[in-house]
């Protein structure tokens, strides 16, 4: 996304303060509807069914919450409680458009949008009909035509959708969830590369409706998206402690705190909203007749902070429960066709998102684990091969661990595949930039790590110096290293390994602002500090690793050394 001028920013920002100050001077009159376990809201619309408001409500609340299969079916309940109601259909077209996670299903969109009518005019005529529409409910309809018009790139598309409902906002300033749409619309135009102005102003508007709308899960959830970097993390703690009780029937609520507990450090609070994150959804999936899913983003997240938290075999066993997923759902899928779990209706898909969460767990497991020899290297599930991306970490990661045996061809053969697979990515339809940056810096810090091996210093300072540079060069992107092994922190243990203490501190200092108390960054910055003679502040930081510690594995790596540091 091309970056918004200051300029157009700060007026934005003005836009919405006015108006959500006309928000909080004339709240609006339509009564608040509260789903259980889901959270409340107010958003008023022309159908006269009870029921079907209820359903569309129900389905507003799991858009807010990025539950989209859920609230799809709610949106669809509505539709057929009143096959005339817009509305319904603006909201199960709005759930085919993931725009944090740079998602779009133009033909499911179009899909649902035609069962309204079957063409952009068609609908418009429709709903300036008598009861259908009133000019509120048509700048929403009008606004979701231009995702799936088809017209220009995506990018294009999703600009235009922000434009609509900035205007939308403005001329609506007592509709409290259109200044939400707004706020997710700033960010999702992002297309996943973080603008922080733009976020920044997102997290405003969003925290704007949270002290007039306390309970709308929307609020709570944009305000987070908005400030999830360990830059300004610290400024939605509140959100991050509202939205799980929000929405507590919600696994995206649980595990959306975590997005800011992570930026901070927090990996008690990061293992306890990711346990419930999955708690919650196996809850949904027992409900709906499904087999457990061990797999995906929560897990993932949770294996990473088990490990922070020195929790070995938590982390293993949560890798394993992956594996095993892998080889039943999508068997069971095949054995239902007519069913959908976790919301997809593609088998084929359903066994990529496995075999890509397995791939991200076992990396992880690698890295963080530091046993060149361990199992996590010999996990696998009954999947097809992951994506080229997830291939590439699984390739840094089997050359990472070759390279700390002495195994260098090996290491040298995966940087071969590394590079093949970044001119892979290069040659598909819609090759992402930010993953050809991140298999960039992994080819550095394994060429790196080669030269180390070697004994060439100055070769491998120059490498991970360039990795490094690079990485905090890239737009801050949420939750585990997307390099697997931050660059910064690689560096800092070779500057200590040959002597360089003063310069070894400033490394993991530096990667512990791009990833706040990581565990194996403060291990490394409180050794730099002692080999530098700076026992106060060793002293200081063994001590702040030990009480991330305090449940660790007692065979944990380091673990007295730790202890005993950090109280003498």
């Amino acid at each position: 996304m091309p970056a918004r001028s200051h300029l157009l920013v700060l007026l934005a920002i003005s836009l919405t303060v006015a108006a959500t100050n006309t928000l909080a001077a004339t709240p609006s009159t339509v009564a608040s509807q509260t789903i259980t376990g889901l959270g409340t809201l107010s958003f008023a619309t022309s159908t006269q069914s009870p029921e079907a408001q209820t359903a569309f409500i129900r389905g507003l609340l799991l858009l807010h919450l990025f539950e989209y299969s859920q609230a799809a079916d709610a949106f669809i309940s509505a539709e057929k409680l009143d096959p005339g109601y817009a509305m319904a259909y603006w909201g199960e077209a709005m759930t085919f458009n993931h725009g944090v996670w740079n998602q779009l299903d133009t033909a499911s969109g179009k899909a649902a949008l035609a069962k309204f009518a079957p063409t952009a005019d068609d609908r418009a005529a429709r709903a300036r009909k008598p009861g259908i529409a009133d000019p509120r409910e048509r700048s929403y309809l009008a606004a979701v035509e231009l995702l799936y018009d088809g017209t220009g790139t995506k990018p294009d598309r999703d600009a235009r959708y922000a434009k609509a409902m900035e205007q939308l906002a403005a001329a609506n300033p007592k509709d409290a969830d259109a200044q939400l749409f707004y706020a997710l619309a700033l960010i999702s135009q992002s297309e996943s590369v973080r603008d922080v102005p733009v976020y920044l102003h997102a997290a405003e508007i969003s925290k704007a409706i949270f002290r007039l709308q306390p309970n709308n899960p929307g609020a709570a959830h944009y305000w987070i998206h908005g400030m999830d970097d360990p830059q300004h993390a610290a400024g939605a703690l509140e959100a991050a402690r509202a939205l799980s009780k929000i929405a507590p029937d919600a696994p995206h609520a649980q595990h959306m705190c975590s997005h800011i507990f992570i930026a901070l450090g927090m990996w008690d609070e990061v293992v306890q909203s990711n346990l419930d994150a999955v708690r919650v959804g196996a809850a949904i999936d027992v409900a709906n007749g499904f087999p457990p899913y061990n797999c995906g983003h929560y897990p993932y997240w949770l294996t990473y902070a088990y490990f922070q938290q020195g929790r070995a075999r938590a982390a293993f066993d949560t890798i394993e429960a992956c594996a095993r997923t892998g080889a039943a759902v999508p068997k069971w899928a095949q054995a239902h066709p007519d069913q959908h779990p976790y919301g997809s209706k593609n088998t084929a898909r359903l066994q990529a998102r496995l075999a890509s969460a397995l791939a991200e767990m076992r990396a992880t497991a690698v890295i963080e684990d530091g046993d060149w020899h361990n199992a996590s290297l010999k996990i696998v599930g009954d999947t097809p091969a992951p994506a080229p991306e997830d291939m590439a970490g699984s390739s840094f990661v089997a050359g990472y661990a070759a390279a700390e045996l002495g195994d260098l061809g090996e290491a040298r053969k995966q940087l071969e595949s590394l590079g093949a697979l970044m001119d892979k990515i290069k040659a598909g339809s819609n090759p992402d930039p930010e993953d050809l940056k991140t298999i960039a810096v992994q080819i550095d810090e394994l060429s790196g790590l080669v030269h180390a091996k070697q004994g060439d210093y100055p070769a491998a300072t120059t490498d991970l110096t360039r990795a490094a540079e690079a990485y905090k060069a890239m737009a801050f992107a949420f939750g585990p290293p997307v390099t697997i092994k931050p660059p910064h922190e690689l560096l800092g243990e070779l500057l200590l390994a040959h002597g360089d203490a003063t310069a070894a501190c400033t490394a993991f200092q530096e990667s512990l602002q791009l990833a706040p108390r990581r565990s194996l960054s403060l291990l490394g910055l409180a050794r730099a500090r002692k080999a530098s003679g700076d026992t106060a502040a060793a002293a200081a930081t063994y001590k702040e690793l030990a009480s991330i510690w305090h449940s660790a594995d007692p065979d944990t790596t380091s673990l007295s050394e730790v202890r005993t540091a950090a109280t003498h």
